[in-house]
């Protein structure tokens, strides 16, 4: 494989599972309006989307068949790769498994662990919400094993460092059966911390070969892409992780926080690497 050392992979993550139009109008609902933005990322440098299904009045659904009309309208658009969330609240994993067998993504989100998931009102001095977001290791295996029999690559998700030492039991198993991608997400309360000694600590956990990205969760997005891209990893931005441009402007697509994502890559002196050279990085076949 060619040298891409100076290449960025950038995600966009264009829907997300929680937020809705009331606080951002710009979140798609549809499996049309999910293509459309991802179109948008695309045109702006994007070469992977992150999607999480959703019915048409914006209630989360893990059904299949939304999954494979999501596909079906993205790939009627652009040649974006396509990465499907697994993440769910419970451990039942019956749809999610049926998903990745039936509609095969390039890729799937796998969340490494469980954790406290909150977050908190300074102002208030109260939780706005909090729950617990469990992923014990059956529910891990179960869907890594449904993302090997379909040929799907997991995207390790870890909100902390022992969620990204969890994928060593699953490498001693053979069940992580390519060059590895990790996703480290920052700022969620019961997560780590934003800073870039948290993305220092956790890049040296992961194996040399392995690809890594940064997930800024909410005002620290911006900075923490910014870090991402100078200690060499991947980046990830979208209407699920913040609605805001730099200048405090709520985004009115994901193609907005894109082509900022791009500009940042860029003024770096880094690249977005293309479509053909992200299959590439990330060790996925030709489509």
């Amino acid at each position: 494989m060619p040298s891409y050392e100076d290449k960025v992979v950038l995600t966009c993550a264009l829907t997300g599972v929680l937020a809705n139009r009331e606080q951002c109008p710009g979140i798609p609902y549809t499996p049309v309006e999910i293509a459309e933005e991802a179109q948008r990322a695309f045109d702006a440098g994007a070469t992977v989307v992150h999607i999480h299904a959703r019915n048409d009045d914006g209630t989360p659904t893990f059904e299949p068949e939304v999954f494979q009309r999501i596909k079906d309208e993205v790939r009627a658009r652009c040649p974006v790769i396509l990465n499907f969330s697994t993440g769910a609240l419970d451990d039942d994993t019956t749809l999610q498994e049926r998903m990745v067998r039936e509609v095969r993504p390039e890729i799937a989100a796998l969340n490494m662990g469980s954790m406290n998931y909150g977050k908190f009102s300074h102002k208030r001095k109260d939780f706005v919400f909090d729950l617990v977001f469990t992923n014990p290791f059956p529910k891990i295996k179960r869907l890594l094993l449904a993302m090997n029999e379909a040929g799907v690559k997991p995207e390790m998700e870890c909100f902390d460092t022992g969620h990204t030492s969890s994928a060593d039991p699953f490498r001693e198993m053979g069940l992580l059966k390519s060059a590895e991608q990790f996703s480290f997400i920052v700022n969620v309360l019961g997560g780590l911390p934003a800073s870039v000694e948290a993305l220092q600590l956790q890049r040296g956990l992961i194996p040399a070969h392995a690809q890594w990205e940064v997930i800024g969760i909410s005002h620290c997005q911006w900075r923490m892409l910014g870090a991402a891209l100078v200690l060499g990893g991947n980046i990830r931005c979208g209407l699920e992780d913040h609605f805001y441009l730099p200048n405090g402007e709520q985004a009115s697509s994901n193609g907005q926080l894109c082509e900022v994502a791009a500009r940042l890559t860029r003024d770096v002196g880094r690249e977005l690497a293309t479509v053909e050279e992200a299959r590439e990085i990330l060790s996925l076949p030709p489509l």
